[in-house]
């Protein structure tokens, strides 16, 4: 059955709030390469926000949801409710209301014969946009669009081409569905002030431009990638070098600068350039910057992610473990990054002034010798990476949810954030209905002590 993994997130849990205590009081050390000991991260009151309201979902079930979207789109959701709407946050306008996006749907890992399979409980879920509202200890959902291909069609949340994507295989990982070059899995999203959205998917991984009422409009992906046989316009023109993504960890955040036209992206994970190996250990991924009047790349920044070693203790060293979640603009050069493990996060601040633009460098070149992901020093090769300060520490924060994946600035003391419950999958019985794993999906909103900027 599917690998849960409750006990392991309890005890790290444990653990993590074990060695934070201790953490406070070591200050902050550089550390150049992987194999170089350091201290922990600085942190101090100052980081620490205050928490001043939680919202949680209601339980709906995901085949009326589904349902009252698009009829017939789900026959049965296995005991699922709707979840995963926290894969990103975008302020709606009051400070209580948010857009949110769901990822693809429910899905999970079955060992099969000694290799993990992709598992989709419920196929026919519709990745979709919700308007939300926190109103006091609950959000509620006050619009929701279903992502729909040009004819209306449901793009769905399963994987696009074969030997690129993970195959996906039902609840039980015995029998394999068919690849959707449509489907999507949708993470950061950002509202223009047309009213259209603009989301990134991790698949390709791409860039999605969709109208006001949920339908694509166009996906940009990586050059030279065949995508083929989708019902929307498929552009290949991101740099051919976002090809090599770790599977499941393409573009997971999106911003939006005060500009209205400028958006960022950045890649969960370091590239697996020149191979899966160095992609694992390596510490060093990429944001982007694109131009959405000439829809074309126009930036290339380096960011480089802490050591897991003193940001999370609980995650065993494994540098894989690192993350970038999602992206904020607080003005117009400086970025909210959310860096996380799961079951710790942080936001920090970078100066995208300071920055090297490398786009169409020899770091976009997979033959570089050494790669951009091999480098333990960036700027011993002439590369100054995004200067970066802690702002917001979230794991100092008490009942703070794993998995923060949203994050919104909604002014200069005040942000939102939320959190993948991963549709409360947990395990299945004999009969292929879920065993809830009880976390449920919630916004917080916070009151920091220092401005962002």
């Amino acid at each position: 059955m599917r690998e849960s993994g409750g006990s392991v997130v309890a005890s790290r849990r444990l653990h993590r709030w074990t060695v934070a205590g201790l953490a406070l009081t070591v200050p902050l050390g550089i550390v150049a390469g992987q194999g170089v000991a350091s201290a922990a991260p600085e942190r101090g009151a100052s980081t620490v926000p205050t928490v001043v309201a939680t919202g949680t979902l209601p339980n709906t079930g995901l085949a009326e949801f589904s349902n009252g979207l698009i009829p017939g789109s789900v026959d049965a959701d296995r005991g699922v409710d709707l979840g995963g709407i926290g894969s990103d946050l975008y302020p709606a306008g009051p400070p209580n209301e948010f857009w949110t996006v769901t990822d693809r749907g429910p899905n999970g890992q079955i060992k099969v014969n000694g290799k993990n399979r992709r598992t989709f409980p419920v196929p026919g879920f519709d990745p979709a946009i919700l308007k939300v509202r926190v109103v006091g200890s609950t959000i509620k959902v006050l619009d929701a669009l279903p992502i729909t291909t040009a004819h209306g069609a449901p793009v769905t949340g399963l994987s696009n081409i074969d030997g690129y994507d993970e195959t996906p295989y039902t609840w039980d990982a015995q029998t394999k569905l068919p690849l959707n070059p449509n489907g999507l899995d949708t993470e950061g999203l950002v509202r223009t002030r047309s009213g259209e959205f603009w989301l990134v998917d991790e698949y390709s991984p791409s860039l999605l431009r969709i109208s006001a009422r949920g339908k694509v409009l166009a996906r940009y992906v990586p050059a030279g990638l065949k995508l083929t046989g989708t019902d929307y316009p498929v552009i290949a023109s991101l740099p051919a070098i976002l090809a090599n993504r770790k599977i499941n960890r393409g573009f997971e955040g999106i911003a939006l600068a005060p500009d209205g036209r400028t958006l960022y992206l950045s890649v969960q994970s370091p590239l697996l350039v020149p191979d899966k190996d160095t992609g694992e250990a390596s510490r060093n991924t990429r944001i982007f910057r694109f131009d959405t009047a000439s829809n074309k790349v126009t930036g290339e920044f380096v960011y480089r992610l802490e050591d897991v070693r003193t940001f999370d203790p609980s995650a065993d060293g494994d540098p894989a473990e690192m993350k970038v979640s999602s992206l904020a603009a607080v003005d117009a050069h400086t970025l909210l990054v959310d860096e996380r493990t799961d079951p710790v996060a942080r936001l920090y601040t970078v100066d995208l002034r300071k920055a090297t633009n490398i786009l169409g460098t020899a770091w976009d070149n997979p033959a570089t010798t050494p790669s951009l992901e091999s480098l333990a020093d960036p700027a011993a090769a002439g590369v100054r990476v995004l200067p970066k300060s802690l702002a917001v520490d979230l794991e100092a924060v008490p009942g703070m949810p794993d998995k923060v994946e949203g994050v919104a600035v909604l002014g200069p003391r005040t942000i939102a954030v939320a959190n993948d419950n991963d549709f409360g999958l947990g395990t299945f019985d004999a009969n292929g209905q879920l065993v809830d794993s009880g976390v449920e999906s919630k916004i917080l909103l916070l009151r920091l002590n220092r401005p962002l900027s």
